[in-house]
């Protein structure tokens, strides 16, 4: 755990609770950590092993079942989803019954029908289904964001955006631990696909500048069908996003693609990049875009962008990542504490949910889908 950074991120005191102690629990104490003002009831597990190694590492207290959990939440409390992505939807269907917010790693749920009853509930009880990711709330996010809403690089023509994680197969991921000793869950990772994994990170942001997705045509195929524990989920594919306010982009996601995670805007004036999806804290970078001898040439170097004020809490790498996963929860207990709208709306954690199903399950004979969920962009923080 590290000591508190100031800034000018969602400061709104409150509190939550966890329901899921595994590997990804850690990164979200580690970045609670960075939020004093939070206070962290208590957490659940269905595997009591598990549930005790991880409430005696962070000093939580560890409540066996989910519905006394549930029982002894206020209203205004946060509840947050950390378990396998097949119990999304349970967990999520529970907690918004029972009358609490919740935050949800993604996906919302495995199934878009699932998804949009969710969204439904949620709406008719006037509670706030919020997804992962909260990388677009970073300070990298929110520079590109503001960039974009600027003119910086001129009109958005088109974006590459990479989500590409090195042979993973081949890696020593049976070496990999959480903090309090989870292992990395390579076989829920592989069952459920890098796609429902990861493309959300990418995909929050775009959606963010742009606002709706109205057309998908995309591929996925499984192209590492030896891998430990191949259920013939996708780990590749490959999306061209039509967006509804007129730019286009390419996401691509596979756990068998050299290492790659940049994404670049392309504008009139030049191109808009970040190299590191998974770091808050990546550079910001402006390539002009000038003639030198008859030859039309992006600056090499760059021009970093940089924030206009302190932006928010900063965790250090762990592993993959430099993010801080409290990003959402905090914006959630502020957005309660002020009485105004969350800046991770409902609508965009549907949105989210159905533009990765769709890229996921497009199989190999890719065909255009229409997205029937709407979700409006989201304004830049004013440190941007």
């Amino acid at each position: 755990m590290t000591g508190r950074q100031t800034g000018s991120g969602p400061r709104g005191a409150g509190r939550v609770a966890l329901i899921g102690g595994g590997f990804v629990a850690d990164l979200y104490m580690r970045s609670l950590a960075r939020h004093p003002d939070i206070t962290v009831l208590a957490v659940h597990d269905h595997d009591p092993a598990r549930l005790g190694t991880f409430a005696a590492h962070w000093g939580l207290r560890g409540v066996a079942r989910l519905d006394d959990l549930l029982a002894q939440l206020a209203p205004g409390d946060v509840v947050v989803n950390l378990t396998n992505p097949r119990a999304h939807y349970a967990i999520n269907r529970a907690c918004l019954e029972a009358g609490h917010h919740v935050y949800s790693e993604k996906p919302l749920a495995m199934e878009l029908a699932q998804a949009r009853a969710l969204h439904d509930l949620a709406a008719a009880r006037g509670l706030m289904l919020v997804s992962a990711p909260c990388s677009v709330l970073g300070e990298a996010a929110q520079l590109l964001l503001g960039a974009v809403r600027r003119g910086v690089a001129g009109v958005p023509r088109l974006v590459y955006a990479e989500l590409d994680d090195g042979f993973i197969p081949a890696a020593p991921y049976g070496k990999w631990q959480s903090e309090s000793g989870a292992p990395w869950p390579h076989a829920d990772e592989f069952a459920v696909g890098c796609t429902l994994e990861h493309a959300g990170y990418y995909l929050a942001w775009l959606i963010a500048m742009f606002g709706r997705v109205e057309r998908v045509v995309a591929a996925s195929a499984e192209v590492l069908p030896d891998k430990p524990g191949a259920t013939g989920t996708p780990d590749f594919s490959v999306a061209a996003l039509f967006f509804e306010s007129g730019p286009v982009a390419r996401l691509t996601c596979s756990i068998a693609a050299p290492h790659d995670h940049r994404l670049r805007v392309i504008g009139d004036k030049g191109v808009l990049q970040v190299r590191e999806a998974w770091n808050n804290a990546a550079p910001v970078r402006f390539h002009r875009r000038f003639v030198l001898r008859r030859r039309l040439i992006e600056d090499p170097f760059g021009r970093r962008l940089r924030a206009r004020a302190p932006s928010h809490p900063k965790v250090g790498r762990w592993g993959a990542a430099a993010m801080n996963f409290a990003l959402g929860p905090a914006e959630m207990l502020a957005a309660l504490a002020q009485g105004r709208a969350c800046r991770l709306t409902n609508d965009m954690a549907l949105h989210l949910t159905e533009v990765t199903l769709a890229i996921q399950n497009a199989g190999r004979d890719s065909g255009a889908q229409v997205i029937e969920s709407t979700c409006d962009p989201m304004e830049a923080a004013a440190w941007a």
